[in-house]
């Protein structure tokens, strides 16, 4: 899906009407309120019983893509872009202060298999779908499928190194990103659901999710440890350093990617990505020391609130008003992530993964760094970095296999 730091701007022409709210503080406010009564109707006795059922977490997504798409809020805002810009990389820094490093490594070799599994189904539902439907598409679909087989790979950037290197048009792939981002967030908005529910899905994978629950115990054991009443002071500490450490990354991102050493892989590699990067490397490195305790005062509580807030920027985003523009490609799209989900489910039942293992492996591949931490935090929220560290690998698969499954595209085509 299109990520947040991508300068890079495709232009998708406006749903019909003028949202009814398009001024930043206006949606934020009504994002804030849309939160607000999603948490307060779960505390209600009777009305919570539909949490059992879908997760609250659905909700934060599902409902602004709702007023999206009758009218109410816009799809593109300033708002938007600045959560997703500042305010994910802030809520990684606070949940990653008290990781426990040890306990993540013995998670074992798993989250890597079901990471490259979801590649490989990216690799191969693209030409199995354009197999399926080239009766319906023009006789040069396959090259504009070139950004759709980059973006869900890596991201915006491999996708659009992807269309340069088969030299596809703009208004070529245009349909493609329609698709992107209909079948994108609505798979997404399905892993969310399904996180609520991961323990039916990890019985049907006869899957261990031991290790992830001794780590989910390990962390509030340790917030059970260093818990005391948070001061205003100590509310001021965290954001202070959430933001500082988010612009460190920017600033240093921004460096790697234009002047530094990661220079060269700009075509490849989204900048966006590399502050992520920068962001998590100081978060861990931090989580070996003393600021581990300002779990203590509500460190992963105050990231957490920021990442629902991100939920809601990402669901708003999801307009389906454009779902018709898309054609015949909407079915290639909607195959290819039939194919690519049904591979997941036959490995990580094979080798007995738990649903979390596939739930991040395929966003970090399909949504990329701006999402994957969002599905990764909806099973714990001291998971987010395991989805931040995935997409780092998606983005440099990306490139590369983007082009190798445009070729096989090219190849069913004739």
């Amino acid at each position: 899906m299109p990520s947040a730091g991508l300068a890079y701007e495709w232009e998708i022409a406006p749903a019909m009407g003028t949202p009814l709210v398009s001024e930043p503080i206006g949606v934020l406010a009504i994002l804030l309120a849309v939160l607000a009564m999603v948490f307060l109707v779960q505390d209600r006795p009777r009305l919570g019983r539909l949490f059992k059922v879908i997760p609250a977490i659905a909700f934060c997504y599902f409902l602004p893509t709702a007023l999206t798409s009758v009218g109410v809020l816009p799809s593109r805002s300033d708002v938007y872009d600045w959560v997703k810009e500042f305010l994910l990389p802030a809520s990684l820094l606070l949940l990653t202060l008290s990781l426990d490093i040890p306990a993540i490594l013995r998670l074992g070799p798993k989250a890597l298999i079901m990471f490259l599994t979801a590649t490989v189904g990216i690799i191969i539902g693209g030409p199995l779908s354009l197999a399926i439907w080239q009766g319906t598409l023009p006789p040069d679909a396959w090259q504009a499928m070139s950004y759709l087989a980059g973006t869900w790979i890596g991201g915006s950037a491999n996708g659009i190194a992807t269309q340069m290197a088969v030299g596809a048009s703009d208004a070529a792939i245009a349909p493609l990103i329609i698709v992107d981002i209909a079948v994108g967030y609505s798979w997404m908005g399905l892993l969310l659901f399904l996180a609520g529910r991961s323990g039916r899905v990890d019985a049907w994978f006869r899957a261990d999710a031991s290790g992830i629950a001794a780590l989910q115990r390990n962390m509030e054991a340790f917030h059970a440890r260093v818990a005391r009443e948070a001061r205003a002071s100590d509310w001021i500490v965290l954001l202070a350093l959430a933001f500082g450490v988010t612009w460190l990354g920017h600033v240093a991102g921004g460096w790697l990617m234009s002047d530094g050493p990661l220079a060269a892989l700009r075509s490849h590699f989204d900048p966006f990505a590399c502050k992520l990067l920068v962001v998590t490397a100081v978060g861990i490195s931090l989580s070996f020391t003393g600021a581990r305790r300002l779990e203590g005062v509500g460190a992963s509580r105050l990231g957490g609130t920021m990442l629902y807030l991100l939920i809601a920027c990402i669901g708003a985003g999801a307009d389906f008003a454009h779902l018709p523009e898309a054609g015949p490609y909407l079915a290639v799209g909607a195959t290819w992530m039939l194919i690519h989900a049904v591979g997941l489910a036959a490995v990580g039942r094979l080798i007995r993964a738990p649903f979390f293992y596939l739930a991040v492996g395929s966003q970090a591949n399909i949504g990329g760094a701006a999402s994957a931490p969002v599905v990764a935090a909806a099973f714990s929220p001291v998971l987010a970095p395991v989805g931040v560290l995935l997409a780092i690998a998606g983005y440099a698969l990306g490139t590369v296999c983007g082009v190798l499954t445009v070729q096989l595209c090219r190849w069913v085509q004739g």
